[in-house]
């Protein structure tokens, strides 16, 4: 079926990665009334007889599955019984009611933290069921990781029968339109977008007031200051959103046969990355740069680093043809007028 033609359904479309679905579906010059689009409050994923309802009606050509209940550490470590629960449920019947209709293609988007929190670096897929995952989030691990063995179980019982192809993509750490900017739970990116920017309002509005002043802001002492945790050394990887889109769609789209000889039927899912690693020092001079704050920038040593690195392997992906293609500053300067769109509105 030509691809313009199709019928595709994405779930969770309202999230900052199914939104970049979306973008990238039109953008691709899908006509938007080949979208099926639903709300939380339009469609209640947890219920299985709900589900099977909207796809018996619906029969879409290919899913993209981006809905799931997610959160910072606080909220897993406050709910895992809701993060474990609602995932599953959400999974188990957006897969199987798919599967009873007829839908061959149905892409699985999970996360990295289904990889042992002690994993060899670069995390590679092979890396999956080989040690004890992060305790704080491993609930919502467990439920990701049962979301790839249900695409490749259905692949295996129904692939040759059905014509089952169900695929799954792990991404990096993801940032940009879309994103959480909540001060107190969103992720380092957004977070660090949110602090430097009223840091810069303050200095900004302090400065105003003191113009006949002779005090120099500039010297170390008297520097307005925004305080990172820990020491800054730790890497991290970051992915801009519509990059990540990019992959999801391009990955989606793989022919089978080509799919099938860079996986295996059970090491199916592909690590989505940048491939591009930076401090937490280099990112936060990075975000004050694009945010235009001039102030110093502190490091409370006293906070822990986390894991010193985090970095996913995307060999797979790459051999299958898709690179990133938007650097770190000029994906922070988007997501940064993100921010300041949303404060507008």
């Amino acid at each position: 079926m030509d691809f313009h033609k199709k019928k595709i359904y994405i779930a969770g479309h309202q999230g900052m990665v199914g939104s970049a679905i979306v973008r990238h579906l039109l953008a691709e010059g899908l006509s938007s009334e080949n979208l099926v689009l639903r709300t939380h409050a339009e469609l209640d994923l947890t219920s299985q007889a709900v589900v099977r309802a909207f796809f018996e009606k619906e029969r879409p050509d290919q899913v993209y599955l981006a809905a799931a209940k997610v959160g910072g550490i606080h909220a897993n470590n406050s709910y895992p019984a809701e993060f474990i629960y609602q995932n599953l449920m959400i999974e188990a019947n957006i897969i199987h009611e798919a599967w009873r209709v007829g839908v061959q293609k149905l892409l699985f988007l999970g996360s990295s933290c289904i990889y042992p929190k002690l994993a060899p670096q670069p995390m590679s897929e092979s890396a999956l069921l080989t040690g004890t995952l992060e305790p704080t989030n491993e609930p919502y691990a467990i439920a990701k990781i049962a979301g790839i063995k249900l695409c490749e179980s259905y692949n295996r019982q129904y692939g040759e029968s059905h014509g089952t192809d169900y695929r799954s993509v792990m991404p990096t750490n993801l940032y940009g339109p879309g994103d959480n900017y909540h001060p107190e739970n969103s992720h380092v990116i957004p977070a660090m977008i949110r602090r430097f920017h009223e840091a810069k309002l303050h200095m900004e509005a302090t400065e105003h007031l003191s113009l006949n002043s002779d005090t120099q802001h500039s010297t170390l002492g008297t520097c307005h200051s925004v305080k990172i945790w820990g020491s800054g050394t730790p890497l991290r990887e970051f992915l801009y959103v519509d990059d990540m889109a990019a992959a999801c769609v391009h990955v989606m789209n793989l022919d089978k046969a080509v799919f099938e000889a860079h996986t295996t039927p059970m090491q199916s899912h592909i690590n989505v990355g940048s491939g591009q690693e930076v401090t937490i020092k280099e990112l936060a001079e990075t975000i004050a740069k694009v945010i235009g704050y001039q102030g110093c920038i502190a490091f409370n040593l006293e906070k822990p680093d986390g894991s010193l690195r985090k970095l996913m392997d995307s060999s797979r992906l790459n051999n299958l043809g898709w690179q990133a293609n938007v650097g770190l500053e000029e994906g922070l300067d988007l997501a940064y007028n993100d921010f300041l769109q949303k404060q507008n509105d």
